[in-house]
């Protein structure tokens, strides 16, 4: 992937990306952040990919604390955002951005129910299967953190982890469907915001012994 094949803007989505992007029904969502935990770590990145393959590359700056636009789009009712690991995510854009993040979909949750025949629930090892591409993660553990001078490579990678999330939710979902597990994901989702906050409340788990 070039640079060519994806936009890339800064702080925030135009007014027309946005209202391109409120056409859609869903969004696949991802970001990039200087490491795992958000009060520590910050967010560099807001990666968006409609059905139509529109993919937009948002630099967040340091310090920043609002996208407006983002936020009326991660937001909207009619828009289901499809993340693959969305626990991590709405934390990381609900805490540097005050982003409440409705509707959604976590595609590794999915992907923990359905695939039980595998230990591998990464992003690559579902492309892989479920669409037959092999994603080049050699930037996945980069410096994300001057988001102007971030490299080709540094781009295409971020641009590729919402590429295919769109066409792997609809393979998880047939396959949840089918074993009559569908039911069963959706209540797992109704949890999740209880999880996030529990994680920005920094609480480690509540559920043991």
């Amino acid at each position: 992937m070039t640079l060519q094949d994806f936009q890339v803007c800064d702080r925030d989505l135009t007014a027309d990306q946005l209202q391109a992007y409120l056409q859609s029904d869903k969004l696949a969502v991802d970001t990039e952040t200087m490491g795992l935990l958000p009060h520590r770590d910050r967010l560099c990145l807001v990666q968006l990919c409609n059905a139509a393959g529109q993919i937009t590359v948002v630099r967040i700056e340091r310090g920043q604390t609002q996208a407006p636009n983002l936020q009326q789009l991660f937001e909207a009712p009619t828009v289901e955002k499809i993340f693959h690991f969305a626990r991590f995510d709405i934390a990381t854009l609900k805490h540097h951005l005050g982003i409440q993040t409705q509707p959604f979909f976590c595609t590794k949750i999915a992907s923990k129910l359905i695939r039980t025949y595998s230990p591998r629930h990464g992003l690559k090892e579902l492309v892989k299967e479920l669409e037959g591409i092999e994603l080049d993660k050699s930037a996945q553990s980069s410096d994300w953190g001057n988001p102007k001078n971030l490299s080709e490579d540094q781009l295409s990678y971020a641009a590729n982890d919402v590429r295919y999330v769109i066409p792997v939710q609809k393979a998880l979902i047939e396959m949840l469907k089918r074993e009559d597990r569908w039911e069963l994901a959706q209540s797992c989702l109704k949890c999740l915001p209880t999880f996030v906050d529990l994680d920005l409340m920094l609480y480690e788990n509540v559920f043991e012994h």
